[in-house]
C-alpha cells in the first residue's frame, strides 16, 4: 500500500484473485508450509540459519508494477553479487491479485512473491507463504525491523513475510507559504488543531492560494491519511482481528469535523469532493496549497525549486503516526528453493542493501535502527519519515479491499456522509463497515 500516484498505493482497487487464491488455498498448503518438508521457509531447513544459501541457484520472483523501481534495484544489485540469480516478473499492479490466485490453483507460484501489505492476510491465512518464523528471528536486527509489516505478516504466532517496499503518509507543507502567511516554516502542525489553524491562515492569501486538499471520493486516501490522525490521537480503526469497525470514536469524529469544517469554509482545493485519487498527489507541487497529507514516495517526485517541508501526521491533540504501506515479501509455501530464497531475503534487510541500494533511492528503510544513514542524512526530512516507520501501524483485515478500497464499499460512504454531509450518519456507517468486515 502505497501513493495512488505510483508506487504503492492504498487506493488501488482489490481484484477479484483473492477469491481464487482462498478456494485454492488447500491444495497450496498440502504442498508443505509446516515444520518438514521441502517447501518449509522457515520452521524446516537448518534453525537458526539466517543467511540460507548461495548455491548458484536459479529463482523465480514476482511482485507488481507499482514496486517496479524498487524491486528491480533490488534484484539487479543481488543478481550482480551472488552465485544464486533472481528472475523477476512483474505483473501489472491491477493484475497481481487475480494471477497470485490463479497460479495457488495450480501449484505454480514463483519462489518468491510480494504483496501489498493489506492483503498479506489473505495470503497467510490461505497457506500460501512459507513459515519464516525461525529465519526471521535469527537476524541480528529482526526486532529493528518494520513492525507493522511483520505483524500483518504474522498468523497464529507464526512470521510468514519481511518488509519489501515502505510508503507512509506523512504531511507537506509549503514553507514559502507559510512564510506569506506569518507562519513559522519551522514549525509544522504539532495538533490536528494547528493543521486547521495554519491551513486557514495560508487560505486566506487568497488568489489561487488553498489551505488544504484531500481525496474526498477515494477510500484508499482516506484510510491512507486519516487513520493517522485517529491512531496519533489513541483511538483504533479497527478490532485486533479487522472484523469490527471502530471508525465512530470521540477521537475520529473530531477528525471528520475538522475537514467538514475545511469543506465548509472552502478552506479546500477545488476539486476534492470529486477526487478519486488519480490526480490527487499532483495539487501539492503546483505551489498552491498550504499543507496537506501524502505519500512519502512523491518527496522526491517534487519540484526541485518547491521548498517544503515534510512532518508527521498529527491526532487531534497531538501525538504522531502515519499508515505504513507498501510491500512484503515472503517465499511460496511450494518453493523447492527456500534456503535459496532466504538468501535473497535475508540479504535485501541488511545493512548493504538497506543502504547502498534502498536509501541510495531516497526510498524509506525497513530498518529502524537505519533510518539516519549516509544518504538520508543529507536530508533531514528523509530521516524524519525513517524514523516515522516506529510510529506507524498497517490494518489487519481479511476484507478490507471491499471494504475500504472498494468505490462501492461502506468506508467511502463513511467518509462522504461525515465530511460533505452534516456528519449524522457516522454510526449508522459504522455498522455497515463492521457487516463488511464479516460479510
Amino acid at each position: 500500500m502505497g501513493s495512488t500516484t505510483g508506487p504503492r498505493g492504498p487506493v488501488r482497487r482489490f481484484a477479484t484473485g483473492v477469491v481464487a487464491l482462498l478456494a485454492a488455498a488447500s491444495l497450496v498448503t498440502a504442498c508443505g508450509s509446516g515444520d518438514g518438508g521441502a517447501g518449509s521457509g522457515g520452521s524446516g531447513g537448518k534453525a537458526g540459519d539466517a543467511k540460507g544459501a548461495d548455491d548458484g541457484s536459479t529463482l523465480t520472483m514476482w511482485t507488481r508494477a507499482a514496486t517496479r523501481p524498487q524491486s528491480e534495484a533490488l534484484v539487479k544489485a543481488y543478481n550482480a553479487h551472488h552465485k544464486n540469480k533472481i528472475a523477476l516478473t512483474v505483473i501489472p499492479t491491477d493484475d497481481y491479485q487475480a494471477k497470485v490466485g490463479a497460479a495457488a490453483g495450480s501449484k505454480d507460484l514463483p519462489d518468491l512473491f510480494a504483496s501489498d501489505v493489506v492483503f498479506v492476510p489473505n495470503y497467510t491465512t490461505s497457506g500460501l507463504f512459507a513459515d519464516l518464523t525461525r529465519r526471521i528471528d535469527a537476524l541480528p536486527f529482526a526486532d529493528k525491523l518494520a513492525r507493522s509489516h511483520i505483524k500483518a505478516g504474522t498468523y497464529e504466532g507464526r512470521k510468514y513475510v519481511v518488509p519489501h517496499t515502505l510508503d507512509l503518509s506523512v504531511l507537506f507543507y509549503n514553507k514559502e507559504l507559510y512564510r506569506r502567511a506569518k507562519l513559522d516554516p519551522a514549525k509544522p502542525p504539532a495538533t490536528l488543531a494547528d493543521w486547521d489553524r495554519q491551513a486557514r491562515a495560508v487560505d486566506a492569501l487568497g488568489g489561487g492560494v488553498d489551505g488544504t486538499y484531500f481525496g474526498g471520493n477515494c477510500g484508499g486516501c482516506g484510510v491512507f491519511t486519516w487513520w493517522p490522525s485517529i491512531w496519533a490521537g489513541g483511538a483504533d480503526v479497527l478490532n485486533q482481528e479487522g472484523t469490527e469497525a471502530q471508525l465512530d470514536s470521540a477521537t475520529a469524529k473530531k477528525v471528520y469535523d475538522t475537514y467538514r469544517g475545511w469543506v465548509k469554509d472552502g478552506i479546500v482545493a477545488p476539486g476534492a469532493r470529486d477526487e478519486t485519487g488519480t490526480t490527487w498527489t499532483g495539487v501539492f507541487p503546483k505551489g498552491k496549497v498550504g499543507v496537506m497529507p501524502m505519500p512519502s514516495t512523491t518527496l522526491g517526485l517534487m519540484p526541485k525549486n518547491l521548498d517544503l517541508g515534510v512532518a508527521p501526521i498529527p491526532g487531534p491533540d497531538g501525538g504522531r503516526s502515519t499508515f505504513v504501506g507498501g510491500d512484503a515479501i515472503g517465499i511460496a509455501a511450494t518453493s523447492r528453493k527456500a534456503d535459496q530464497a532466504w538468501n535473497f531475503l535475508a540479504w535485501s534487510l541488511g545493512d548493504d542493501a538497506q543502504v547502498n541500494v534502498v536509501a541510495a533511492h531516497k526510498d524509506v528503510v525497513a530498518r529502524t535502527d537505519l533510518a539516519a544513514n549516509k544518504y538520508s542524512a543529507a536530508d533531514p526530512r528523509l530521516v524524519m519519515i525513517n524514523q516515522l516507520v516506529a510510529d506507524g501501524r498497517t490494518p489487519y483485515a481479511l476484507k478490507f479491499g471491499q471494504t475500504f478500497n472498494d468505490p462501492n464499499g461502506p468506508w467511502l460512504s463513511l467518509m462522504r456522509d461525515a465530511v460533505f454531509g452534516d456528519g449524522t450518519s457516522v454510526d449508522k456507517d459504522n455498522k455497515a463497515v463492521t457487516a463488511s468486515l464479516t460479510d
